[in-house]
């Protein structure tokens, strides 16, 4: 494996741990939200990782992390789980989320200690709340398909099992993946979370698998694609012979890309009644949860301050 070669920061410096960083909207938003947060001089840096990339790699970057002393953080992408699996123990804390669920979505430094946050089922949970209608689940009795295993379908299912919700939570949850490990694994923080949820764990190889589970979900349920079909590689989990449920809801995490999945729901929008969102506001979410944590300030999840930085976003998306 060849040693990635990390430089000295020579400013405050936050990371944003991907694939294909540099493509991201947030790399054009940062400054102006940093600018309207009175970050003072930093800057945001892009590191790139091929999926499942090597343990070593992942190490290599939070141990620079951890030992640079401008370097004050980062938010992590697709490799939330990898890169924790490989450097866990060069972490001095990690909290509730990220030990339940094996997974890292933000680092920050507190007191000379390096802190993983697994801030997602917060994000997520954010997101889906901003334009899921309230007591939804109660009263249409709906189901949540989610095709992906990884760290986001981990997250949104913390949240929509979380009993605090009380009565409101799917009739079923229902979560594919390609390999095995991973689909054992998510069942293993689902036992943890909430035994009277009714749960489906499907082994889909095949797109053809995933369209089996879309054509038989109840009408109102919800389809989020959690994969990273669509953004980190082209392509669908599904093919064009799905048909969505009946005025349900479909659900893209990715907001970039070729999104061939948020195609394929928008032409069935009219025909089905389908609610059809894109991962735009996850985004939003997930970024300002991210930055509140590292700079450790308080960023409010509504209200004047949090309109402003979506405006923003919005004018350089």
């Amino acid at each position: 494996m060849e040693e990635r070669r990390f430089r000295e920061a020579d400013k405050p410096t936050f990371y944003f741990i991907g694939v294909t960083t540099g493509q991201s909207s947030i790399m054009r938003v940062f400054p102006e939200w940093a600018k309207y947060l009175h970050l003072s001089d930093c800057a945001l840096q892009g590191v790139d990782f091929r999926p499942h990339d090597a343990p070593e790699s992942y190490r290599q970057a939070v141990r620079f992390i951890k030992q640079d002393p401008l370097s004050i953080g980062a938010l992590v992408t697709t490799h939330k789980i990898d890169l924790l699996t490989a450097s866990r123990d060069l972490f001095d804390e990690l909290d509730y989320y990220a030990q339940l669920m094996g997974e890292i979505s933000c680092i920050s430094k507190r007191r000379g200690k390096l802190v993983g946050h697994a801030k997602d089922p917060v994000s997520s949970g954010l997101a889906l709340e901003a334009f899921v209608p309230k007591r939804y689940w109660r009263r249409t009795g709906a189901e949540v398909f989610v095709i992906g295993a990884g760290g986001s379908a981990t997250a949104i299912t913390s949240y929509l099992m979380d009993a605090a919700h009380g009565k409101n939570r799917p009739a079923r949850i229902i979560v594919s993946n390609r390999s095995i490990p991973r689909l054992r694994e998510i069942e293993r923080v689902h036992k943890e979370l909430a035994e009277d949820t009714a749960r489906e764990y499907v082994h889909a190889r095949r797109a053809e698998e995933n369209d089996a589970v879309v054509n038989r979900l109840p009408d109102h349920s919800m389809v989020i694609n959690a994969t990273g079909l669509g953004k980190d590689s082209p392509g669908s989990p599904l093919t064009g012979s799905a048909r969505f449920p009946r005025h349900g809801m479909a659900w893209e995490f990715n907001y970039r890309g070729d999104l061939e999945f948020l195609r394929q729901a928008r032409a069935q929008s009219e025909e089905r009644g389908l609610t059809v969102e894109d991962g735009w506001t996850y985004f939003i979410y997930g970024w300002t949860r991210a930055l509140a944590e590292v700079f450790d300030i308080d960023i409010p999840t509504e209200g004047r301050v949090f309109e402003d930085l979506s405006r923003i976003a919005a004018q350089v998306r």
